[in-house]
Order: C-alpha cells, then structure tokens, then sequence
C-alpha cells in the first residue's frame, strides 16, 4: 500500500495507541471521535480529508466505528514562505532541528505562533525567532526576580507608598487573561503572545519602580506573585517546557498542564480612566478622560463645554450630537 494509506486512519488509532490485538476497539474510538477540530494546510482540504471522510465511512459500514465523519471542524491555515516559496520537505527550507539546537523547541513553537494570523500565508525570518527568544529569556528573569521582590519587601527596603501601582499591575495581569483566554479561542495566537509581552513590560515596571525608585506598598508582593504565576499559565500552551519551570518555581502544584486555566476578574480589570474622543462634524477635535461607564447625558455636557469643541461651534448651530458610550460623541452642525 502507498505510504499515506496510514495517515487516512490515524486519528482512530491515537484514540487507542496501546492496543496490541486490534487497531483500536471500538468501544474507545467512540468515547473520542469525532476529533472536534482539525488544522491543516489548504492542500489537506482536497486530499487528506477526503480520504479519511472516505475510511471513516467504511469503517463505520463494517461496525467498527459508530460516527460517520471524523472531524466536527476544519481549520486551513496559511503557509510558511522563505523568499516567497513554500517550505515543505520536498521543496527544502529551514529545518526545524537547526532551529531547536540553536534557540530552544519553544522558542521555535513561540515563533511559529507569532509569525501572524493562523490563516495567513507568513514569511519565516530568523530575526523573528531571535526576537522571541529573547522574550522568552525575559519571561524567565522577571519570574524569578519574584524572590528578589519578596525578599525587598520582606528587609524593610525604603519605599514611598504607591496606592495605585499594585492595583495597576493587578488590572494587566487579568486584562491579560481576558485577552489571552479570546484570542486562543479565536485562534489569534500571534495577539495573545503580543499581551503576554505586555503583562511583562508591565512587571518590568513594577520591579524597577522598586528596585531603583523605592515604589512600592504593601499590596505589590501579592500582585507580583499573581502575575508571575499567571504568566507561567498562559505561557503553557506556547512555551510549554518553560512554563513547566516556572510554574514549579512559583510553587505551583503538580505540572502547569494539568493546572486550571485562570478566570479573569471583571473588578480587577476595569480600566480606572478611558479615553473617548470627540468630533465635529466627523473631525477629531479633543478628547476626554472619563470613568469607564460615563453616562451619555454626562459625556455630552463634557463634550460641549470643551473650548477646543466650543472654538468649532462658533456661529454654528448644532443640528444633532451622536454619542457612543465609552468610545466617541459627534457634535453635528448646520
């Protein structure tokens, strides 16, 4: 039989791997199947799904199996360029092993995530992977830069009480959350790497306001630590032997992939100010710092005692004024 042969069942036999007598029983493969989301490249569309919908049906008629599809969804992702052609083990391109030998397997799977939306075409560039490296080195100081926190804080190091800072970094670590948890269901895994980076820009932040300003309070060490193993958690899924280490360095229990995933506080992270912007006749012409939630009445009267609105208005009559809760207010004239 042809090579592929194998690959037109696979999935069935993943369901039961172990299975010395039979390619898988029946009763296992019914408990998993159908896979619930496949990913592939377009070529898969066209040949491998048809064959494995075309196995699938056969095995179903003989009795071994009970679901007549193999897959519930498919997902065509985009291809990997160098130089404008398509990697491919035929055609050549940067082999994988190169990669892991000189940066790491999650350094290598981290890029690959990163290089765009799933379902489009992405140039690989090794500057890419050297930049994603060094994020991950990142990750893996400022985790560890936990004890020094601690330890700061627990030797009585000179600060000056910073109210809002524990509360700022607490507000990016579950904005982090929120947006990491909708871009992996959404499959925008280069958006969800790009928030981690900001969770960490913001913990660099903190540490240095104490380490080298003396910002601090007392609430900041929990904020830290909520930070640094949130981090470990939504890093799993993309660097996943780094997440392992970190995780045990926070003192999570167990391995980081059998922990929850972490839920995300509304409370927590609320913006404290948000800004909406204000138009004339469809022209920007200020912008308000309001509290998130500023009624519309309240975001009008602010919009038109504005002087920069007001210089706009002059010897004009406003016919209507749009207001978007939380985003603009357009002040229409004659």
């Amino acid at each position: 039989m042809a090579q592929w042969i194998e690959s037109c069942w696979y999935f069935l036999r993943y369901t039961d791997p172990h299975n010395d007598q039979a390619p898988f029983q029946r009763g296992v493969a019914n408990a998993w199947m159908p896979v619930d989301h496949y990913f592939g490249g377009i070529e898969h569309a066209v040949l491998h799904l048809f064959y494995s919908r075309f196995f699938t049906k056969v095995l179903r008629d003989l009795g071994m199996v009970s679901v007549g599809e193999p897959f519930r969804r498919y997902f065509a992702h985009g291809m990997v360029l160098e130089d404008g052609a398509v990697m491919s083990k035929s055609r050549g391109g940067v082999g994988p092993d190169e990669m892991i030998a000189r940066y790491g397997a999650d350094a290598l799977r981290t890029y690959v995530l990163f290089m765009g939306p799933p379902e489009a075409e992405a140039d690989w560039r090794e500057g890419g992977i050297e930049g994603i490296s060094r994020f991950l080195n990142r990750v893996w100081r400022v985790v560890l830069d936990r004890r020094l926190f601690l330890a700061l804080h627990q030797a009585g190091h000179p600060e000056r009480i910073e109210s809002n800072a524990a509360v700022a970094l607490r507000r990016k670590v579950h904005q982090t959350i929120r947006r990491v948890t909708e871009d992996i269901e959404r499959f925008h895994f280069n958006t969800a790497i790009s928030a981690m980076m900001e969770l960490v820009n913001a913990m660099v932040e903190a540490r240095n306001n104490v380490v080298h300003k003396g910002l601090s309070g007392p609430d900041m060490p929990a904020a830290y630590l909520e930070a640094c193993e949130t981090l470990s958690l939504l890093l799993a899924p993309f660097a996943p032997h780094l997440a392992e280490e970190l995780w045990e360095r926070v003192g999570g229990e167990g391995s980081v992939h059998l922990a929850s995933w972490p839920d995300w506080d509304r409370e927590a992270a609320r913006e404290a100010e948000i800004t909406v912007v204000v138009q004339v006749n469809g022209k920007v012409r200020d912008r308000l710092t309001v509290a998130p939630g500023t009624p519309r009445e309240e975001l009008e009267v602010l919009a038109m005692a504005s002087p920069k609105v007001q210089a706009h208005l002059a010897g004009k009559s406003v016919r209507q004024t749009i207001v978007v809760v939380g985003r603009l207010v357009n002040v229409v004239t004659n």
